[in-house]
């Protein structure tokens, strides 16, 4: 069984888990391809090498046009029928509205609304959108049966969001990493972001340490900011001994 294991150590952002699926071999002219079939505009994904601390890594970027999109709210349903009318392969578009789903529930719990009330700004939502349906588009092209992950270490600190001044973990982030193992050790810095946390614990089916697997790739995705860690997404893709399953890890629902 081929297996994806993310290694945490400097939290996870959507660009930087597009980052370390393109550092494993997704190709991304494949990705920029198959994004296309959303349809839409006004934006442009980029994909160089950096590196961080002295370790290489792929940093990916999207670049959207606000002067391209009228400044309105997108909700969950406005993203699940950009997502639904897609040719994109009926896993992907699966995955990414279950990924999108779980964020708009936790962006509603903690501003007590309903799910169909959130909005995500218009900008913001085509980054996310592109964040999510990218990662779900890179483990499916990957041929990635299950995925698991490490502890996420979540950061510290306070974080500048629209609404003001949050603390590290945002409200968001903290309903998303419910009954899974997260930790801090002092660094301050948002370093797991929503969509990060909404992806991985979406799409992981445990968390714990490195599963006894053959590794065959490893990646590294970079994120922006330069907190005193490597500020990268570890991956390591490979097979389970035997065909058998990854244990010893927590599994979420």
């Amino acid at each position: 069984m081929k297996i994806a294991y993310f290694d945490c150590f400097a939290g996870a952002s959507g660009d930087m888990i597009l980052g370390a699926l393109v550092d494993v071999g997704l190709p991304l002219e494949g990705l920029r391809s198959e994004l296309q079939k959303l349809n839409l505009t006004g934006y442009d994904l980029l994909a160089e090498p950096v590196v961080k601390k002295g370790i290489g890594a792929t940093q990916v970027s999207i670049l959207v046009d606000s002067g391209h999109h009228p400044h309105h709210h997108r909700h969950l349903h406005d993203i699940e029928k950009i997502i639904d009318s897609s040719e994109l392969d009926q896993s992907v578009k699966e995955n990414s509205i279950h990924i999108f789903r779980r964020l708009a529930a936790a962006e509603a719990k903690v501003h007590r609304t309903a799910i169909e009330s959130v909005h995500f700004h218009e900008v913001g939502a085509v980054d996310a959108i592109l964040d999510v349906v990218g990662s779900a588009i890179g483990l499916h092209h990957l041929g990635i049966e299950k995925v698991y992950c490490s502890p996420i270490h979540v950061g510290s600190g306070t974080v500048e969001c629209a609404h003001g001044t949050f603390p590290v973990p945002a409200p968001a982030t903290a309903e998303l990493v419910k009954n899974i193992p997260v930790y801090s050790t002092g660094v301050k810095a948002e370093l797991l972001t929503p969509t990060g946390a909404a992806i991985l614990t979406t799409v992981a089916k445990g968390f714990g340490p490195l599963p006894e697997l053959t590794v065959e790739r490893l990646g590294y995705g970079a994120g922006t900011a330069d907190p005193p860690i490597p500020n990268l997404l570890r991956v390591f893709i490979g097979e389970t001994f035997d065909g058998a399953d990854a244990d010893g890890h927590r599994h979420t629902g």
